[in-house]
């Protein structure tokens, strides 16, 4: 019986991305273009603890991915996930079967299949997979600064609103000033998480980064909301 690989997988990867929520998003992955390098900002790490689930291990990690002629294509190196939570690609090794010592290859889910329990790329030939751009972890910082760069205009304007609300608290009626003093504290208490969560990152080195990415999302985030609110 032959299924699309992305319904097969789909349940085993809903019980793995509920375990890891905790762990960060994988930014999306660069579609192929023939004769180019492929590129995914996903650290190492990352992709590993979101694919330590048993039941995602055992049905795909390690496979061996054959073509519709039962030749050997590959085996499952890695495993990436898009921000949504949902598996988008298979790192594939392919060396072995174009004959040369390394060549992974990013495979989207949606062009393999499980038939009868084995993963089948139907059409993959070794010219295809020579055509196809090997896979590489991206390096680039460019993302990295523009996440902090945007982390730190949140801060900023959190900053902002709490003197605008201290302006407006020096000039309020008592009443008014008990409530206007509460939203400063809460403020001033969403901007110094912010800080710290961002200086957390900013420590980090250039590989680990994404490790914190997702708890200063969640701590910019918190800060937008009483931002919003403050100048409202």
């Amino acid at each position: 019986m032959t299924k699309k690989l992305s319904d097969l997988a789909l349940a085993a990867f809903t019980v793995v991305c509920a375990l890891g929520a905790s762990a960060p998003s994988v930014a999306q992955v660069a579609a192929p273009v023939a004769g180019g390098t492929t590129t995914v900002e996903a650290s190492i790490t990352e992709s590993t603890r979101l694919a330590m689930g048993w039941s995602v291990k055992k049905t795909l990690l390690g496979k061996t991915v054959y073509n519709d002629a039962g030749q050997k294509v590959g085996k499952v190196d890695d495993l990436i996930i898009s921000p949504d939570k949902n598996l988008s690609y298979l790192i594939v090794g392919a060396g072995g079967f174009i004959g040369i010592g390394r060549h992974d290859v990013a495979v989207a889910v949606t062009r393999i299949e499980d038939q009868g329990g084995k993963l089948v790329m139907a059409g993959a030939t070794k010219d295809t997979i020579k055509s196809m751009p090997g896979f590489t972890y991206a390096t680039d910082t460019r993302r990295r600064d523009a996440f902090v760069a945007a982390a730190d205009r949140d801060i900023a304007k959190g900053k902002a609103a709490v003197g605008s609300l201290e302006k407006k608290a020096s000039a309020a009626a008592a009443d008014a000033k008990t409530q206007i003093d509460a939203d400063i504290t809460a403020l001033q208490g969403d901007v110094k998480s912010a800080e710290a969560k961002l200086a957390e990152m900013k420590h980090a080195t250039a590989v680990r980064w994404k490790e914190f990415e997702a708890d200063v999302s969640a701590a910019t985030a918190r800060l937008r909301k009483s931002t919003e609110k403050a100048s409202g």
